[in-house]
């Protein structure tokens, strides 16, 4: 199995349980080893009070794209912690763009991050996202 198909089949096994993500609206438009991107179109419940993209939905998108870059070799892994900055609104109708890269992976700790823009490929935030490998894998091989 080349890496790249190792990496589809982990996000199929991964995708079919985030509920989470499906419920937000996300897709997942690229996966590769140490690497995603997902999408999602700002709707009118993705809005907060001052009729922008909630923090916290940019912020589910970012953890998202990286949940599936980070478990992009068939190992178990989790967010050990994260940290986002905000650089521009979303707004309504906006698609945004969460794409993660792998920066560094050292034996059961890695580090990745991810950029998020809307669909003028302007910067709306810039997420890193540090992971931990746990027991387990998402297929069996």
């Amino acid at each position: 199995m080349t890496p790249k198909e190792r990496a589809e089949k982990s996000a199929a096994a991964m995708w079919a349980e985030d509920h989470a993500s499906k419920w937000a609206g996300m897709e997942i438009t690229h996966v590769d080893e140490g690497e995603a991107t997902l999408e999602l179109t700002i709707a009118q419940h993705h809005c907060n009070g001052h009729g922008i993209c909630h923090g916290g939905v940019t912020f589910m998108l970012a953890d998202s794209a990286f949940a599936f870059a980070c478990n992009s070799r068939n190992q178990s892994t989790v967010a050990q912690h994260n940290v986002i900055s905000f650089t521009a609104p979303g707004r309504l109708g906006d698609r945004l763009i969460a794409t993660a890269r792998e920066v560094s992976l050292t034996g059961r700790s890695g580090i990745y991050d991810v950029t998020v823009t809307n669909q003028d490929g302007q910067q709306i935030a810039e997420f890193r996202g540090f992971s931990r490998a746990i027991k387990g894998q998402l297929f069996d091989e």
